[in-house]
């Protein structure tokens, strides 16, 4: 038996600020993408998000005939405390050694009130494990770039500063896949654009 995990990341927000668990919409304009993406999903899947809005809107609109599970807030967003609403730049200005240490050396440290890294990846693996049953095959998995991308660490066993090398897109989709017989990951594709 095999579960596959389609995990999406939400549409764009278009937000030039660090969002974390800031919740913003997401801009689901682009009929076009969605379409082509909602073609591209098995429609006979279990469709779960984060309890964030924008991951919610992107849900919604792939539910289609899906079965729509509970939205799960173990697949938010990474907080980044007290850095939320601020720049990249603003951060690194105001905040550099520790904004360096948090992006070159992922792990315990944390943006000031948020979350590290080995804490996201920590709840990221409780929601797979609820989620990865021999009898469900597919499961759609409508998240975030940090929660996506503790996924893909899981599934594959690289370092943390290897795993946060890789890009993922808006709208794009990473699918990873347990083999239960075996007791292994294997990865699929990685920020795939349909």
């Amino acid at each position: 038996m095999i579960t596959r995990f389609w995990w999406v990341r939400h549409g764009p927000t278009h937000s030039q600020v660090i969002n974390g668990w800031s919740d913003v919409p997401a801009d689901l304009s682009n009929t076009d993408a969605i379409a082509r993406l909602n073609r591209f999903l098995p429609k006979k899947a279990l469709l779960v998000s984060s309890d964030l809005q924008r991951a919610r809107m992107t849900a919604d609109t792939l539910a289609g005939k899906r079965t729509r599970m509970p939205d799960d807030r173990d697949m938010r967003e990474g907080s980044q405390g007290s850095w939320e609403g601020k720049s990249s730049d603003e951060i690194a200005r105001t905040d550099p050694e520790l904004s360096r240490e948090v992006w070159q050396s992922p792990g315990d440290v944390a943006a000031p009130g948020g979350e590290s890294w080995n804490t996201v990846c920590a709840r990221v693996t409780l929601a797979v494990a609820r989620l990865n049953v021999p009898e469900q095959c597919d499961v759609v998995a409508v998240a975030h770039h940090g929660p996506i991308l503790a996924a893909l660490q899981i599934a594959s066993g690289i370092s943390a500063k290897a795993t946060l090398a890789f890009v993922i897109k808006p709208l794009s989709v990473t699918r990873l896949e347990y083999l239960h017989d075996a007791r292994v990951w294997r990865i699929g594709f990685v920020n795939h654009i349909a």
